[in-house]
């Protein structure tokens, strides 16, 4: 059983609306055959055998109005006529006439639908007029004025009921052409962003790359080598990053870097000064793209807040149990403090919430530790 306040499956709640319909169904049906007994013995001859059957054809096939309604109409009022031949009940077919109604408010089968219902209201005025031995001028007049109020009425539920679905459906077409547009809008922000990206980044990248190029030529220093190559990789990613923005295809675009470029990204900042142990618990499995690549994220953001922040050294530990385990202790500076709060951390936890995993960063005895587990 669904706990409470809980909605229950959609399968049970269809059989739940089925089982409803069909109660209601028996209900009116059951209604209905009461009803015609009572206009036969209200005629003053009794109700017999033949009659009570006849009642009964008369109104209980209502149970299948839904299913096949004019299929229903036509059983119900060949019923009722023969009911009129022999017990003239008093009052209006109560049957045939709630059948029309229901067959005018499924549609679909109007022309025939009038035909039969045309057919029949003769037959059954001529089955009274015998039984009464009478021309059925009267039984005719009062048979076109009850059905053919059930049938406007039918008729006009349906058109209201067309309308309502009409109108439901042009709102929800307004709504994904809105959502279309908003879309778009947010599709050409998309490429303003990163147009000005390109072009503020990117002219400062290539001012560091053209100094840190100068600055080897006249020194020697190997230093500015490093710069210039962390320089290049990041104008090579700020370019393909640029390129998903504005949904740019670009063929043999190498994917963004993942933990495969970890010995790379180590030995970059070594080559800055920053002492680096690194320490694999295991071996790496193949792992999902997207956890891949925040793991490298995650590392090179620590590692550079270690360089910025630290006091040169670094621990980098790497586990694999049922994902990922990262772990960066660096000694704080004697000057200063990490507290945790930047941006470049809440980044971090973020992106590792992405994917439902957990980051953990704090101080805690002269020494800042990084820990993060994407599953």
């Amino acid at each position: 059983m669904p706990l409470e306040g809980e909605n229950p499956p959609p399968l049970r709640r269809y059989f739940a609306a089925g089982m409803t319909a069909r109660v209601i169904d028996i209900g009116i049906a059951a209604a209905v055959f009461a009803g015609t007994v009572a206009l036969v013995a209200a005629a003053g001859d009794g109700v017999d055998a033949p009659a009570l059957v006849l009642a009964a054809l008369a109104s209980l096939p209502l149970i299948a109005r839904r299913r096949a309604p004019l299929e229903t109409f036509v059983v119900t009022a060949l019923a009722s006529t023969a009911l009129a031949a022999v017990a003239t009940p008093e009052g209006p077919p109560l049957g045939p006439t709630l059948a029309l109604y229901w067959a005018a408010q499924a549609g679909g089968r109007e022309r025939r639908t009038l035909i039969t219902a045309a057919v029949l209201l003769v037959a059954h005025a001529a089955a009274g007029g015998l039984a009464r031995d009478a021309f059925p001028g009267t039984e005719l007049l009062f048979g076109i004025a009850v059905w053919g109020g059930a049938w406007l009425a039918g008729d006009r539920t349906r058109l209201r009921r067309e309308r309502m679905a009409e109108l439901e459906e042009r709102a929800a077409r307004a709504e994904r052409e809105a959502e279309r547009e908003r879309r778009l809008a947010a599709a050409e922000e998309r490429a303003r962003i990163a147009r000005d990206l390109h072009d503020s980044a990117g002219h400062a990248i290539n001012v560091i790359l053209v100094h840190a190029g100068l600055g080897r030529m006249r020194s020697g220093n190997p230093e500015f080598e490093t710069i210039e190559q962390v320089a290049r990789e990041t104008m090579d990613e700020i370019d393909q990053m640029v390129g998903a923005l504005r949904d740019e295809p670009r063929d043999g675009v190498e994917p963004p870097p993942g933990l495969a470029a970890l010995p790379r990204l180590v030995e970059r900042h070594r080559a800055a000064g920053l002492d680096i142990t690194l320490t694999a618990d295991g071996e790496r499995p193949p792992l999902p793209g997207p956890v891949d690549r925040a793991a490298y994220r995650i590392l090179q953001e620590a590692l550079t807040n270690a360089a910025r922040h630290g006091a040169g050294s670094a621990e980098v530990t790497l586990g694999f149990d049922h994902g990922v385990r990262l772990t960066v202790s660096n000694p704080v500076k004697p000057d200063g403090t990490a507290s945790g709060g930047g941006h470049g951390v809440i980044g971090m936890r973020e992106r590792a919430a992405s994917l439902g995993g957990t980051l953990e960063a704090a101080e805690r005895e002269g020494r800042f530790e990084l820990s993060a587990r994407l599953p």
